[in-house]
């Protein structure tokens, strides 16, 4: 069964070059460690007609914009090793000195696929 890593997180639109720079090193690492497929999202419609809009749900600051983003295994095994191996790349420990916006605001979770086209 298929899995995939769920990311939510705010950032500062003053960011958002620095942020899509380490998003694509991140994707580069992510894949040449194993993973199937990477993406990166940056919130444009965000006034939805029903429902909580994303702004409104993650308390969004004047100046930020959300960012949804997964990455894609072949199960919660393969996502498992991949994660080891990207934890252990030493271009990790430099992506991630100075992020582009405030971790402590990210969500993250593990998701089992539950439908896919």
């Amino acid at each position: 069964m298929r899995y995939v890593d769920g990311f939510l997180l705010a950032v500062p639109k003053k960011n958002l070059a620095a942020y899509r720079k380490m998003a694509e090193l991140g994707k580069r690492m992510w894949i040449r460690h194993g993973a199937l497929q990477y993406v990166e999202c940056v919130g444009d419609d965000l006034k939805p007609s029903f429902g909580l809009p994303f702004p409104k749900l993650m308390k969004l600051k004047p100046g930020e914009v959300p960012v949804f983003s997964w990455i894609a295994y072949k199960s919660r095994a393969h996502r498992d090793q991949v994660y080891e191996k990207v934890m252990g790349d030493p271009a990790m420990e430099k992506m991630t000195r100075k992020m582009p916006f405030d971790p402590k605001r990210m969500a993250y979770a593990g998701f089992k696929v539950l439908v896919e086209a």
